[in-house]
């Protein structure tokens, strides 16, 4: 059995899958560890989500956490707050790859989906999270505190507060040669958003996993059709 971790696919469903497919060659007896934000900004949200849910129907054992981005497109599906903050090239490819004009009408399956992912997970080494924790409070109610465990940019890592467990998260869109030099030092914490869907970003634009077990990490360049994105 092999334990990976990736995060941060939004909607690149070709560069996803051949992570999975010929890097991986991920086995129904490896565990596959996803830290969110699986939509939005890329040309294929509904794409990788069909992927996601066909692997774990599978037989594959894909364990996914929630990220601020996939909170936020339920969020809007359910009328609590507009999506303006997405913006336009956030939101549109999203809808047109569901080919609704409004999150509201995004099939029910896929909202159920994203309902029912979890905040955190935790592993008998390794505390798995989409964004990081606000260290100052109180172990359980920091692990309360969604907000900040969804969307902080910032932390400083108290090994304390998690009974002495790593942490892995992403949210963070941070060069691939950054990623790797921090991850042959084995940290206390790290991030894996190697900034996959900024296509044209040299240093970003690839999809990273850890081995969790020999901190090997596997990277895969965007290898998405062409498709309009913000510069990072």
């Amino acid at each position: 059995m092999r334990r990976f971790a990736a995060s941060d696919l939004h909607g690149c469903l070709h560069t996803f899958r051949r992570l999975v497919e010929e890097e991986l060659q991920l086995a129904k007896t490896d565990e596959l560890y996803l830290l969110g934000d699986y939509v939005n900004k890329g040309p294929d949200s509904r794409g990788v989500l069909d992927y996601l849910m066909q692997l774990q129907a599978g037989g594959y054992q894909v364990r996914c956490l929630r990220g601020n981005h996939d909170h936020a497109l339920l969020s809007a599906a359910r009328h609590r707050w507009s999506w303006d903050w997405a913006g336009l090239r956030g939101r549109q490819p999203t809808l047109r790859s569901f080919r609704v004009r409004r999150a509201a009408n995004i099939p029910q399956p896929y909202l159920d989906w994203l309902a029912a992912l979890p905040f955190e997970i935790e592993l008998p080494d390794f505390v798995l999270v989409h964004a990081g924790y606000n260290f100052a409070l109180p172990p359980a109610e920091m692990r309360r505190d969604y907000a900040t465990m969804l969307s902080t940019k910032k932390f400083v890592y108290d090994p304390s507060r998690l009974a002495g467990k790593r942490l892995l998260h992403g949210h963070v869109p941070t060069a691939a040669a950054k990623v790797r030099s921090k991850a042959a030092a084995r940290p206390g914490a790290l991030g894996l958003d190697t900034g996959c869907v900024y296509r044209n970003n040299p240093e970003l634009a690839h999809l990273t996993a850890l081995n969790l077990d020999t901190w090997e990490l596997t990277s895969v360049p965007n290898c998405e059709p062409a498709y309009p994105i913000g510069k990072r």
